[in-house]
């Protein structure tokens, strides 16, 4: 995606939401809709009526882009996400992203659905993003022309998800006494859910969690120097010998049981930001 839809995208939506400028980005993971519900809206946006924007095709994801306040402060939030499996390009999946930095976004508040790994974790539990392991995923979001105005083109991805944000999270956490793990999360292109062996090799590969977004908006997000906080909820597990076939119902189930304690968290974190977050 060019510079110049970047602007066609963020000229219209300043336009519709008369020149609303959010300081944070939330996008909303499958089941985890209910956040929305905390934010006093001023505009909601569908996303076919911005231009470039992708459509969501997945049931669950509203596909509106939310703007008003939130603990105080101003944000925008995608009220449904992209994925590689629908058929989108990478640049396709991060355009948003690219689009909340010029609306003036400095920090990003990612949540998914991700199984989990890890067998100290159990199903509802919620898992701070602390690392993530992107090679596995068809391409970078990176890849292709280099823009300069974009950021780096080699970003330094050693720390891509802010320590100060993830202590912060884990410390609310413990204060709501919400069990939650800090973990790393590693991105599939899904849309197939993993086999046993898949599921041995990702724990082997030092995954606590898997799912099927989150990094290329991480990737991106960073790169343009937006801090990042991402937050799994483990809606399933995926321990290989004692394995069970995959419920979306459940699934969709076990998202709604974690969204008070994500709400809690992402709220607390955002209310801490001070001016310049």
């Amino acid at each position: 995606m060019s510079p110049q839809q970047i602007q066609e995208a963020t000229h219209y939506l300043l336009q519709s939401t008369q020149d609303f400028r959010p300081r944070c980005g939330i996008i909303l993971g499958t089941g985890l809709a209910g956040l929305a519900q905390e934010i006093d809206v001023h505009y909601s946006i569908s996303y076919e009526d911005i231009p470039h924007f992708p459509v969501s095709t997945v049931e669950f994801h509203s596909g509106k882009l939310l703007f008003g306040v939130l603990a105080g402060q101003r944000v925008v939030c995608m009220q449904g996400r992209f994925h590689y499996y629908e058929g989108y390009s990478m640049p396709q999946i991060t355009f948003p992203v690219r689009v909340m930095k010029q609306l003036g976004v400095g920090t990003l508040f990612v949540s998914n659905a991700a199984g989990g790994m890890n067998p100290n974790y159990r199903v509802s539990d919620l898992m701070v993003i602390r690392d993530h392991i992107s090679f596995l995923l068809p391409q970078s979001p990176l890849t292709g022309t280099h823009y300069p105005e974009f950021g780096d083109r080699f970003p330094d991805m050693c720390d891509p998800y802010d320590l100060d944000l993830v202590q912060k999270a884990l410390d609310i956490a413990q204060q709501h006494q919400i069990r939650a793990h800090a973990g790393v999360y590693v991105g599939v292109p899904g849309p197939q859910l993993e086999t046993r062996a898949e599921y041995r090799l990702l724990r082997l590969l030092g995954a606590d969690a898997v799912g099927m977004s989150t990094v290329p908006e991480i990737i991106v997000a960073h790169q343009m120097g937006i801090r990042c906080f991402g937050l799994s909820v483990v809606t399933d597990m995926g321990l290989p010998d004692t394995l069970e076939k995959a419920d979306i119902q459940k699934i969709i189930a076990a998202a709604m049981a974690a969204e008070p304690g994500m709400t809690t968290i992402i709220k607390n974190l955002i209310a801490s930001l001070d001016q310049h977050g």
